[in-house]
């Protein structure tokens, strides 16, 4: 957690500097006559850094019959298409539904859930990410076949989800009754300690005589979620793969990796009829080549959908690197978390959303994940990680619910970008605004644009629809998001 804390920091100290002349009188530029007829509106939501607008809906914006306009624009090209988006949401972990499951009354967890899942009623989260066993926000260490010190179990007869049974497919369950297309994607922090190196489940290596045995732990997961009518729609073979800690994890080398998904892995998923997706990686922006050198296999290539990222360490345009070098292969987002450590509303929304939300989906992004969903007001449980991490929304035992930065930022792109959209061309702001954007356009034919003002002041824009335009006005260190056909 130090290279989070001191990413954050360096970025809430850079922020408030840039902002530090906030008492300075902001004299708006002279208005001009508007272009053009009205042709019809379009709807815009709004969430500003001093929580004024929290998702709030706003009047209605026109579009005029004319292009022509003095306020800062961009030019949306709805007939140039990039990737495909599967979801944007969280990670239910182990603390996420303890703490959902047994600090609500049903109608509060109901609520909570409706304003998570809900693209009518809440934020309309479309993508989880579950850990395939324990991890830093579990209850305690466990993985799904736990043996007794100098015990193995090669044909994983004592395979058991019981531990999962008891919180996370209940909260699950009841989530796939709001969003039942919600995609989910699963990670182990941890093969069985009999498999492992060292005999334990913090660090240490996968032992090669154990990957067909390790290939077949997740068949059987899979297996295991399809008979609570769940589907696991990606795996990571492992969990941030060049980190070792004192709670459940596992290094795994690229070329190990590769290994392991061409010699046991991506076999077993093909005699077994599997099509769950499998993801290389899922560690941080600073090794690129970690995926690479993966997909440069080409008999682990022919398994492998894609790569994931986190965002601890390095620069999301990794992503961008690795879609150039390899077109073919898609894209993901898995983690990133906030905290005690950085607790400025505002710094954290102008943040997330230019680095995570519209920084990863214009660098070939399928999705974008926070870390935990929730967690209660002491930071947890925690089972020895992080223990000033921040949940997208906050669940005191007493039954109180927190919406979060990480929640509206989320809600920004999930509750408008449904899963089946497109990004499609956008052109970028003068860079003097402080304005940036992204675009999407989703199956019916709808189109959104996510709009983010870094700088502390409002300021007008324009969005250039071919011979129309839209005109509109975002408050300082604010998001929004527009919304037409």
């Amino acid at each position: 957690m130090n290279i989070k804390k001191l990413l954050t920091l360096a970025f809430a100290a850079a922020y408030m500097i840039s902002c530090s002349n906030t008492d300075q009188p902001y004299y708006p530029p002279p208005s001009v006559a508007t272009e053009g007829e009205e042709v019809g509106t379009v709807q815009m939501w709004e969430t500003s850094g001093n929580q004024n607008l929290l998702l709030s809906a706003q009047p209605e914006l026109s579009i005029y019959d004319s292009p022509s306009t003095s306020n800062p624009s961009v030019t949306v090209d709805e007939g140039t298409m990039y990737q495909e988006i599967d979801g944007f949401g969280a990670a239910l972990t182990g603390s996420s539904a303890y703490v959902i499951k047994n600090n609500l009354s049903a109608g509060q967890k109901t609520n909570l859930l409706n304003a998570l899942f809900s693209p009518s009623e809440g934020a309309g989260i479309s993508y989880l990410r579950l850990t395939i066993g324990a991890s830093d926000f579990s209850l305690e260490d466990f993985t799904y076949d736990d043996m007794p010190a100098g015990q193995e179990d090669p044909d994983l007869d004592n395979f058991s989800i019981a531990k999962d049974e008891v919180n996370i497919i209940p909260v699950l369950t009841e989530i796939k009754t709001i969003a039942p297309e919600v995609s989910i994607m699963g990670s182990p922090w941890s093969a069985p300690a009999w498999m492992k190196t060292g005999q334990d489940l913090h660090g240490g290596k996968l032992e090669a005589q154990w990957y067909d045995t390790y290939a077949n732990y997740f068949v059987k997961y899979i297996d295991a979620y399809a008979g609570h009518g769940i589907t696991i729609d990606a795996i990571t073979p492992q969990n941030e793969p060049l980190h070792e800690s004192g709670y459940p994890s596992m290094r795994m080398e690229a070329a190990e990796q590769a290994d392991f998904i061409k010699n046991s892995l991506g076999p077993a998923f093909a005699s077994n009829a599997i099509d769950t997706k499998i993801i290389a990686y899922d560690h941080n922006f600073d090794v690129p080549g970690y995926p690479m050198t993966v997909f440069n296999d080409a008999d682990a290539s022919q398994y492998v959908a894609g790569s994931a990222f986190h965002a601890y360490a390095g620069n999301v345009s990794a992503m961008g690197q690795v879609h150039n070098a390899f077109p073919d292969k898609e894209l993901y987002f898995t983690e990133i978390s906030g905290g005690d450590w950085s607790p400025d509303f505002a710094g954290n929304l102008v943040w997330y959303t230019k680095n995570i939300m519209i920084g990863t989906t214009e660098n070939w992004s399928r999705n974008a994940l926070f870390w935990n969903l929730a967690l209660n007001e002491n930071a947890g449980p925690t089972n020895n990680g992080c223990q000033d991490c921040r949940g997208v929304v906050t669940v005191t035992s007493g039954g109180e619910v927190t919406k979060n930065e990480e929640y509206y930022t989320l809600a920004h792109f999930a509750k408008f970008v449904r899963p089946g959209a497109h990004r499609i061309a956008s052109s970028e702001f003068d860079g003097s605004t402080g304005l940036s954007n992204v675009a999407f356009i989703n199956t019916d034919g709808g189109k959104v644009m996510v709009i983010l003002n870094e700088s502390p002041v409002a300021q007008d824009f324009s969005v250039i629809l071919g011979e129309n335009r839209i005109d509109g006005t975002i408050e300082g260190t604010s998001v929004a998001t527009i919304t037409w056909q």
